[in-house]
């Protein structure tokens, strides 16, 4: 199956590859100016703030960026040792439990956020909201749940492994076999 890209899927694509890529050039500035000033004698006191904010927003955007390119974790060990008509089902599994955690994420990324909000949090060192920081949980909820779609629209063949991924495994073919009263 071809992966070309839809409209959607370069919108999809710059929110969550472009924005990621902006998380960690901030982090690798941040970490440049700290290890410098440090070095000058004179150390900055937001960046060590800075760096972990950012960095929790590169996680947070590389999780959604994951899911569009198909590069999760999966446990295809499992997949592999159910029968062939459950194995039809690992896409709908898929599809439906990733999608059920980002939605969960997201309303626990709202709740944070309207707690950060209603008790005015501020970060210690930077001074900024901290709503600003923990809006990265809904927004990368949503940005996954349309990574998905994309993914499946474009990579289904990557998601769907193919049946031939999973060798058909006999126990005469083992070098050490192991079986309740026999040797092994």
């Amino acid at each position: 199956m071809a992966h070309n890209t839809s409209t959607f899927g370069k919108i999809v694509t710059l929110f969550t590859d472009v924005a990621a890529g902006i998380a960690v050039f901030g982090v690798l500035v941040v970490v440049l100016l700290q290890v410098s000033s440090r070095l000058l004698g004179v150390p900055v006191s937001w960046t060590e703030e800075a760096t972990r904010y950012l960095f929790v927003w590169m996680i947070f955007l590389g999780l959604s960026a994951g899911f569009r390119t198909v590069e999760t974790a999966r446990v295809t060990v499992f997949i592999g040792a159910v029968p062939r008509l459950f194995r039809r089902l690992a896409v709908p599994i898929y599809v439906i439990s990733s999608v059920l955690f980002f939605i969960l994420m997201g309303w626990t990324g709202i709740t944070l956020v309207k707690q950060q909000l209603m008790m005015n949090e501020t970060a210690a060192t930077l001074a900024i909201p901290m709503w600003v920081i923990g809006i990265i949980m809904p927004v990368s909820a949503v940005l996954a749940v349309l990574a998905i779609i994309e993914s499946l629209r474009t990579r289904r063949d990557l998601i769907a492994l193919p049946e031939d991924a999973f060798p058909v495994i006999r126990t005469e073919d083992a070098d050490v076999v192991t079986s309740a009263g026999k040797p092994s």
